[in-house]
Formats: C-alpha cells, sequence, structure tokens
C-alpha cells in the first residue's frame, strides 16, 4: 500500500506542479505585456501628440530653428528622453544634452523616416530601455523625426515583484494542493487496504467474513464481487460436500450387498441351488451399478478437467432413435409408463459424436422414467427446423420445484427428491450439449411433469 500511496501522491504532485507552472507562466507573461503595452501606449500618444503639434504649429520654420527656439514644446508634454533626428538619421537634439555618436540610424528611427511608427526595445547606455520613434512633416513631407525613449527599469521592478508574489501563491497552492492530494489517496487506499485485508481472509479459507461496501464506486463493485465470489465458493464447496456423501451412500449401498452375498456364498452350510443364483445374480447387478456409476464419475472427471473431446462422425438419427427405443421400452413396460420415441422420416444424417449423442438422451430419458411413476408418460419427439434440430423429452413425473430448478444443472447438485441420485448426471448432459454447440432447456412444474429440450444445430459449430 505504502508504494501505491506514493505513486499516487507523486502522480498528484507532478500534475499540480505542471499546472501550477504552467498558469505561473502565463500570468507572469500576461503582466509583463500588459505592463509594456501600457509603457508603449503611453510614448505612442505622447508621439503622436508632439509631432501633431509640430506639422499644426511650427512646421513653417525649419527643423533646426524650431530646435534653437521651440524646444521645450517637444519635451515638456513627456518625462521620456526627447531626440529629434534630421532627414539623415542623425540626432541633432537630445533633450538630456548628449548626443551619442552617430552611427547607423536605429530601426526605429528608419521606420519613422519612411513614414512609420517606429518600436524598439534595448539596451542604451548601459540600461534598457523602450523606444518609439514618429515621423516629422512639413507640408506633408518627412523633414526628421521625434523619438521617445523611456526607461523599462520602474516596470521590470514592478513585474520582478508581481512575479515574486504569483510565485509565494504558486508555492502556497502546490503545499495546501499537496496536503488535499494525500488526503484524497487515502480516500482511495483505505477501503483498498480493506479489501485487501478481507481478500488474504477469504484466501486462507475464511469466507464467513464479508467485506464492507462503503461507496457506490469501483472499490465498492469489488467488494460485492468479493462477497458474492465467498458466497459461491461456500455454496460449491456445500454442493461437493453433499455430493461426496450422496456417492459414498451410493457406493456403499451395492457395496454392502456384493461383500453380503459373497460372504453367504462361501459359507460351507450354503447348499441350495436357487440361493446360489440368487446370489450370483444380484452380485452381478449390484456390480454393473457400481461400475455405471464409475463411468459416470470418471466422465464428469474428464467433462471438468477439459479432456473430453468428441469424435465427430456421420450418424444416422433414425437408427440411433430406434436403438434407443428398443433399449428402454422392456423397462416402461416393466413398470408401467407409457414411452413414445416420435421423429420425421427421411431424417438427414447429422455430423456429431454418436456415443456422446446416445448417452445424452440415456441420461435425460432414464432421469425422466426414474421420477414417473406407474400410469404415467415419458415422451421423446424430434423436430427438424431451418438450422437446427430439435429434440425434446417430455414426462409426467413429480416435477421440480421452482426454487430447485434453476441449480438442477450444477456439478455436485442433487434434487431433495428420494429419486434423486449422485447429481452429476445432468452437470454431464449440459457439458456434451456446450461442447456440441447446442442448448440444454429445463422447465418443470410440481405435481404435473418436466420438459427438456435439447437443440442442436445441423453443422458442427453453427452456434459455437
Amino acid at each position: 500500500m505504502k508504494g501505491i500511496r506514493g505513486r499516487l501522491t507523486a502522480n498528484f504532485m507532478i500534475v499540480i506542479l505542471v499546472s501550477v507552472a504552467i498558469l505561473e507562466v502565463l500570468l507572469i507573461y500576461t503582466v509583463q505585456q500588459n505592463y509594456y503595452g501600457s509603457l508603449k501606449g503611453n510614448l505612442t500618444n505622447q508621439v503622436k501628440i508632439s509631432a501633431d503639434m509640430y506639422s499644426k504649429y511650427y512646421s513653417d520654420t525649419s527643423l533646426e530653428d524650431n530646435i534653437l527656439y521651440n524646444v521645450d514644446a517637444f519635451w515638456n508634454q513627456s518625462n521620456a528622453e526627447v531626440e529629434i533626428v534630421d532627414r539623415e538619421g542623425k540626432i541633432i537634439m537630445d533633450s538630456l544634452g548628449t548626443i551619442p555618436g552617430q552611427g547607423e540610424p536605429m530601426d526605429d528611427i528608419q521606420d519613422a523616416l519612411h513614414d512609420r511608427m517606429g518600436e524598439w526595445v534595448g539596451k542604451l547606455n548601459g540600461q534598457k530601455v523602450m523606444a518609439v520613434a514618429y515621423p516629422l512633416k512639413s507640408d506633408g513631407e518627412i523633414v526628421g523625426a521625434l523619438r521617445l525613449i523611456a526607461s523599462t527599469d520602474a516596470i521590470d521592478q514592478d513585474i520582478r515583484s508581481t512575479m515574486k508574489i504569483f510565485i509565494a501563491i504558486g508555492i502556497f497552492v502546490v503545499l495546501i494542493v499537496g496536503l488535499l492530494s494525500i488526503f484524497l489517496a487515502n480516500t482511495i487506499l483505505v477501503p483498498l487496504k480493506e479489501v485487501t485485508t478481507v481478500a488474504e481472509s477469504m484466501a486462507a479459507g475464511n469466507f464467513q467474513i464479508k467485506s464492507q461496501k462503503k461507496r457506490d464506486d469501483e472499490i465498492g463493485k469489488l467488494s460485492d464481487t468479493l462477497n458474492y465470489m465467498a458466497d459461491e465458493i461456500k455454496k460449491k464447496e456445500r454442493l461437493k460436500n453433499d455430493f461426496i456423501s450422496s456417492v459414498s451412500h451410493e457406493l456403499r449401498t451395492p457395496l454392502t450387498s456384493i461383500m453380503g452375498w459373497a460372504i453367504t456364498l462361501q459359507s460351507e452350510k450354503f447348499q441350495q441351488k436357487e440361493m446360489l443364483h440368487d446370489g450370483l445374480g444380484i452380485i452381478a447387478k449390484e456390480s454393473e451399478r457400481l461400475t455405471q456409476m464409475v463411468e459416470e464419475l470418471l466422465d464428469f472427471s474428464k467433462f471438468i478437467s477439459g479432456r473430453i473431446k468428441l469424435e465427430y462422425k456421420t450418424v444416422n438419427l433414425t437408427d440411433l432413435l430406434e436403438h434407443i427405443r428398443k433399449q428402454l421400452t422392456p423397462r416402461a413396460v416393466r413398470e408401467s409408463i407409457d414411452f413414445t420415441v416420435a421423429y420425421p422420416e427421411n431424417m438427414s444424417p447429422l455430423l456429431t459424436d454418436g456415443n456422446r449423442l446416445k448417452q445424452l438422451f440415456i441420461n435425460i430419458l432414464d432421469n425422466a422414467l426414474n421420477f414417473t411413476d406407474a400410469g404415467g408418460f415419458v415422451h421423446f419427439q424430434t423436430e427438424i427446423r431451418e438450422k437446427e434440430y430439435t429434440f425434446t423429452i417430455t414426462d409426467s413425473g413429480c416435477g421440480i420445484a421452482a426454487e430447485e430448478l434453476p441449480m438442477v444443472k450444477e456439478k455436485f447438485y442433487k434434487g431433495k427428491s428420494s429419486h434423486s441420485q449422485n447429481g452429476i448426471g445432468l452437470s454431464i448432459c449440459e457439458e456434451i450439449v456446450i461442447l456440441m454447440g447446442g442448448r440444454l432447456e429445463i422447465s418443470s412444474e410440481v405435481h404435473v411433469g418436466t420438459t427438456v429440450v435439447i437443440t442442436l444445430p445441423k453443422e458442427v459449430g453453427a452456434n459455437g
């Protein structure tokens, strides 16, 4: 958990730092642009006013004469340094009283002499300044340029002060949001740790413990899943124990009979031939019953482990259904049950595993006969549809209770009826149908009967 807490907190802090840094840069850039834009606007307004004043009131006198007699009119209107430039770009007047060395005119001066507003930011005499230049005109002709120069030290100082304030606010925000991120991380990690503790307890075999759901979110869903898993494991464990108990009981019954008759037949006093015949018959019958139970268990084990593979061959359904009818009719007659097998004529062959299909039908029909009393019926009907075969087995037996019906196909489930056997027959049937790409559906009503519908595709893999 510490690792997750550290990663979550670190990720939160990275997002916060990046967000605050971007915001700080944008704010400082905006402030700087505003300060410099304001200074530029002031200088521009002042230089235009002075240039317009020159054009209106002083343009009838030469630039040099104006410098001698009217120069105050140019710099009294501004706190900035004022320079006047002639048409060649040479500075002929500076309000500070010093004229710098003449070289190539600055870019802003060249722009002004070409009848454009000139702007320039740079260092002059070791000081960072902003300069704007504007043409001076007489009778529409450019006679020079007026240049205003202002130091940016004051606004740079204001920008630095504002930067310090923004940085302090940013650090404060990072600290507050950082603490908040730790709190938010804990709101995720604490319930996750509780769920983990419950999961560890379940892994140790304690399925009575429950995970407390506190929020309807992903962690809450995980708690529900853990609780559902624990309930399912307990349910399966209970079914497995019931299954083992049932199988043990069913195995013990024929074994007891076999052992009892074997001991009886070994007795020296045993001389009756009729009893010998009966005893051997019972041993053979019970041995056959044991063999069938063992085969079911082996099949069940193979299905569960996924080691069963169907052997597809062309199966004549008519022959298969006739074989089943002949095999089960004698039993139905003995038990006074009306047993019928109905199917359409000229059914086309089906590519499937004939042995497994026969096992499927026999298992379900055997159940139907087991749960149907004398005088009842078991009907086996086949229908052909466009893409599938439908096999319906209907009986008038005791039926299945509504609360048991959803569980009868589950592994290990053994019904409450006295006729119920080891609880794996329908599980095997379900596995066979799934392997064949079909469906097995059961509907039932107590004291009315049960209907089992098996749907298989005509083509292999059509539904799979």
